[in-house]
């Protein structure tokens, strides 16, 4: 209903025609093990000016992402350096399913770069020197690489229910549990109520709110409130790409380097 209230506000009062796709919960990506990958300027494949070198690790849930140095301090130009740190952000936005990607720590391990250099008394030629774009797009084939060889698992978000309901509608109220994909609690007792708190996942909790009233023939009360990402149980969630899939080489360097569309898109 918000949907359409906003896409009538939109055409009415901007003319502008909005689409909605259907809601679901954002999930996250959380690395597995330790991974590593690095790319050598101008061998096998890379056409950047560029060496760059990346370790990626599982950090504890809740402590974040960092970007930490594994190479000696003024190996690599500031703009360099930060054109990989800016670019580790960017893309850890979209990790292997196209989540993003929490709680990991990324380590640049390796790096590499063609100085300022030019033709006999010629300006400077970005052909042969290092850029920081060189770097801002290579740092997407080599992240994703490492995070391939690291694997993730896909987190979807859980709430804690808290669920009251008559006692003699407990037992019809129990299977509707099971089939949202809750995990209850044992359920107390008290003057002829039963009190039961646990888990669903999140996308499952406006539906159980919505047939709650049937088996508790109106009297259930419902609380709920975000708990944590749980690893998905069943068939595991993608979401489409925003930019180019630096997890189809070709196509990424299609796209980047030579400006080919891939997709209907530059």
């Amino acid at each position: 209903m918000q949907k359409e209230v906003i896409a009538t506000t939109l055409l009415e009062e901007y003319g502008v025609r909005a689409g909605f796709r259907v809601s679901r919960p954002l999930c996250v990506e959380r690395v597995r093990g330790e991974g590593g990958a690095v790319e050598v300027g101008e061998r096998d494949g890379n056409p950047f000016l560029a060496t760059i070198g990346l370790r990626v690790r599982p950090r504890t849930p809740g402590t974040g992402t960092v970007f930490r140095l594994g190479i000696e301090l003024g190996s690599l130009p500031p703009a360099f350096l930060k054109a990989i740190e800016e670019t580790v952000g960017t893309v850890l936005g979209e990790g292997l399913r196209g989540w993003p990607v929490v709680d990991c720590e990324v380590t640049l391990v390796r790096s590499g770069y063609w100085p300022r250099q030019s033709h006999s008394h010629a300006v400077f030629d970005k052909s042969m020197s290092s850029t920081a774009g060189d770097f801002r797009l290579l740092t997407p084939l080599v992240l994703m690489t490492a995070l391939r060889a690291a694997g993730t698992v896909v987190e979807e978000p859980v709430h804690h229910f808290r669920l009251e309901v008559p006692a003699e509608a407990y037992g019809a109220v129990l299977p509707l549990l099971g089939r949202l994909g809750a995990v209850p609690g044992a359920p107390r007792a008290a003057g002829g109520t039963y009190t039961v708190e646990g888990e669903i996942p999140a996308a499952h909790v406006h539906e159980l709110g919505r047939l709650l009233p049937g088996p508790s023939r109106g009297e259930g009360v419902l609380e709920t409130e975000f708990a944590a990402h749980r690893p998905v149980r069943g068939p595991v969630p993608e979401r489409s790409r925003t930019d180019a899939d630096p997890l189809r080489r070709e196509e990424y360097l299609l796209r980047v380097v030579r400006g080919v569309p891939v997709d209907g898109r530059r």
